[in-house]
């Protein structure tokens, strides 16, 4: 289990004890070390395996190295488990409500028995919480508002990019092994355009079909049913197979000859709006256009169907990118010629937010810098929190300059690759740093974010980012809208004022790459392109396997229209420093000789 895992399970103990009325201390104590766990470099498994270690952490004593101990065999906690046979589970989620503490929790469950995000959203309605102690009419409307956040983000049936990426690929493995017939797995549908949720999974299935077309199909079909990650067969036709795995996704998957593939990739990658425009043209020019192939309308002969490309071609439009087809222009564009040139994967140079151990990352500087130097990159910014995040032991200006230090020490063990020291700073409610500005300018890269009062007011928040703009050491603002896929709503302000202040003050705009953010996401990085921003795509790793992420920012960028002109980390080490915002009195960078990745 994870450090976070273990810290999830006793925050909840501490949570449903206060709900349950136990003194302070008692509940305070699980709280401190589920803090804690966030917060330290080493995992809590390896350490539990020495109890004299286990003990040194603060909090730890006796019985609690043992409540540990027991979460790390069983996967969970006795306590926890008995107060949940006490109260009902979406207790826990009623604490997800913004303003709705254990103690409005416990009140309300007490006196109303609503134990459901659905229940208190109905004793809202009915404003039968105004008169409570401790409650209020504005109080009310918040529940109300978090209430129905809650339900659009629970509720919706959709699965974050890479969730619905990982289930594909093992389904794509496991299909490619069926028998003779198979010859390609490709994942089409919302997969395909790089949507950032997917609510369910198209694949096409093309064979090479022998004299018993049927039996052929047949025995891939069943080959599919076997698959061990299905809850549910839903369906089961001619060419088609529909199941729902035990995550709760539903998988269509669809068997056809190699001749029509590409007619089939093309109308089940969508998107539905871009699909009907495309039959529309294709009726224009006296032809049919559907999932099987580009046909005359008289006499039903083929003009396209084995390529993509053939068919855009045959309707006279340039190739469109799969993460361009959501009939935002991308038609246009293609008929004329001026469609973008979309970032790539490989375009990428650098990586420009990360943590090591010296905050709430899991590696050092030099693995971190040996890992990013195996990809090919040629630079990296370490950027550690700065001493507001608590839960990720966050730097104060002493750690930080002890921590460039570190970085500059680092350079000679890892060559190859330009090690730069970097810092995520926080944007506080005020707008100011976290940080004093003698201490940001012996940084080489300051990147700035919010990760408190997320729920001000827009013209409140407005200003907040209007004033860390305006701090003349802030380089690239990160997660600008603090968004959670599927979990947590941007905070609000006035996003195009925001990106004026930054393309007048040359500050870049993050594409935060990690699939619970793609913050900035795709419309936002459109309007940001339009404005001439800078942009910069990073995957705010907290360990070396998350630099497989990057490819979500990517795609998201790319659904942004987002080309390599637009994304400053695409350039060379040299001409991306340039780029970015200088510090004051700050003379051209004199860059250390190193052999480039």
């Amino acid at each position: 289990m994870e450090n976070k895992d273990v810290a999830k399970i006793l925050r909840e103990t501490a949570q449903l004890l206060e709900i349950d009325g136990a003194i302070i201390g008692r509940y305070r104590s699980y709280e401190k070390v589920a803090e804690l766990l966030y917060s330290i470099p080493e995992r809590i498994e390896d350490l539990a395996k020495d109890e004299k270690k286990l003990k040194e952490l603060p909090g730890v004593g006796d019985s609690m190295a043992e409540h540990i101990r027991e979460i790390l065999e069983t996967g969970d906690y006795a306590l926890r488990q008995k107060l949940l046979n006490t109260y009902p589970p979406t207790l826990l989620d009623l604490l997800q409500l913004q303003s709705m503490g254990p103690k409005k929790v416990a009140f309300i469950w007490s006196h109303f028995k609503a134990g459901t995000v659905e229940e208190v959203r109905k004793l809202a309605s009915e404003g039968k919480l105004r008169d409570l102690p401790g409650f209020g009419e504005k109080s009310e409307q918040t529940i109300l508002k978090a209430a129905e956040q809650f339900k659009n983000l629970s509720g919706s049936g959709r699965f974050r990019l890479n969730v619905a990426e990982d289930e594909a690929q093992k389904l794509v493995a496991y299909i490619s092994k069926a028998s003779e017939p198979v010859e390609s797995v490709t994942p089409a549908g919302s997969l395909r355009r790089g949507r950032e949720t997917v609510g369910d999974l198209d694949l096409l299935v093309t064979m090479r079909l022998g004299h018993d077309k049927q039996k052929d199909v047949d025995a891939v079909a069943q080959h599919i049913l076997k698959y061990p990650g299905i809850d549910q067969k839903l369906a089961h036709g001619e060419n088609k197979v529909s199941v729902q795995l035990g995550s709760g996704l539903q998988v269509d998957v669809r068997l056809l000859e190699k001749k029509s593939f590409g007619a089939a990739l093309l109308y089940f990658t969508g998107s539905k709006a871009h699909n009907v425009a495309l039959r529309g043209r294709a009726l224009d020019m006296g032809w049919t256009l559907n999932e099987y192939a580009l046909t005359t309308v008289k006499g039903g002969k083929v003009v396209a169907s084995k390529t993509e490309e053939e068919i855009y071609s045959k309707l006279k439009l340039e190739y469109i990118e799969p993460e361009l087809r959501e009939m935002t222009g991308e038609i246009e564009a293609a008929e004329n010629g001026t469609l973008p040139k979309l970032v790539k994967l490989a375009d990428i140079r650098g990586d420009l937010q990360m943590h090591t151990t010296a905050s709430d990352g899991k590696n050092s500087i030099e693995e971190m810098g040996e890992a990013a130097r195996a990809l090919g990159y040629e630079y990296i910014a370490l950027t550690d929190h700065s001493q507001a995040v608590t839960v990720a032991n966050g730097m104060d200006e002493q750690r930080t300059r002890e921590q460039i230090k570190k970085i500059r020490a680092a350079q000679a063990r890892v060559p190859g690759i330009r090690l730069l020291a970097g810092i995520e700073v926080d944007i506080k409610k005020n707008g100011t740093l976290d940080l004093k500005d003698e201490v940001l300018a012996q940084l080489d890269v300051v990147v700035a974010s919010v990760h408190s009062h997320m729920k001000m007011e827009r013209a409140e928040m407005t200003e907040r980012l209007l004033a860390a703009i305006e701090n003349p050491y802030t380089q690239i603002i990160a997660h600008p809208t603090g968004r959670l896929v599927l979990r947590r709503e941007p905070f609000e302000y006035d996003m195009e004022k925001v990106l004026d202040a930054a393309v007048a003050r040359g500050i870049a705009m993050e594409c935060n790459a990690y699939p619970d953010r793609l913050d900035l996401r795709d419309v936002h990085l459109r309007m940001a392109k339009q404005r001439g921003a800078k942009i910069v795509i990073s995957t705010d790793a907290h360990s070396t396997t998350h630099f497989r992420m990057m490819k979500y920012g990517v795609i998201t960028a790319r659904r942004g229209w987002i080309e390599k002109k637009d994304v400053i980390n695409t350039l060379p080490l040299e001409e991306f420093l340039a780029a970015l915002r200088p510090k004051p009195g700050a003379a051209k960078p004199k860059l250390a000789k190193h052999k480039s990745a």
